[in-house]
């Protein structure tokens, strides 16, 4: 009897622990809450960031935390071997994010989805010929952590 009601009271904790997170996560730097928001990766207005990349806030503040954003690699960009703190969601819009692990290679185009978890070693990229342009969604600030 007592562990039917354990593993019960586990996921009911487990819901909770999400639920807050993910409403708290979206309160951060978001102007509109509570708005419907759109956004339109051919009218964004990309701002340089490290060479190679430029990025456009659909909400939040990718500095200091939740967010999400339209990011463009130019072609044949290079990230190199990284992590990240947090999770990262991206589905790709326009062009290939090129990404590999010590499970392979993907090639993430038009329409694909990839999650890269927080403190997960990867290497990204763009494609050579059409760079990537992508949604990018993270629950905490965005980093970039040179892989050793």
């Amino acid at each position: 009897m007592r562990r039917p009601l354990f593993v019960v009271a586990l996921a009911v904790g487990m819901i909770v622990a999400w639920s807050v997170g993910r409403v708290q996560g979206q309160g951060q730097g978001q102007k509109a809450e509570g708005k419907v928001v759109f956004a339109s990766a051919a009218k964004a207005d990309f701002k340089p960031g490290n060479p190679g990349v430029a990025m456009a806030a659909i909400w939040g503040d990718a500095t200091m935390g939740a967010h999400a954003t339209w990011t463009k690699f130019d072609p044949g960009y290079d990230a190199g071997m990284h992590t990240h703190t947090n999770d990262v969601w991206i589905v790709v819009v326009k062009g290939a994010y090129l990404y590999k692990d010590e499970g392979g290679e993907k090639r993430v185009g038009v329409g694909d989805f990839i999650r890269v978890p927080g403190g997960h070693k990867h290497w990204s990229g763009g494609d050579k010929k059409e760079g990537a342009v992508f949604y990018e969604e993270s629950s905490g600030k965005f980093d970039f952590i040179p892989a050793k």
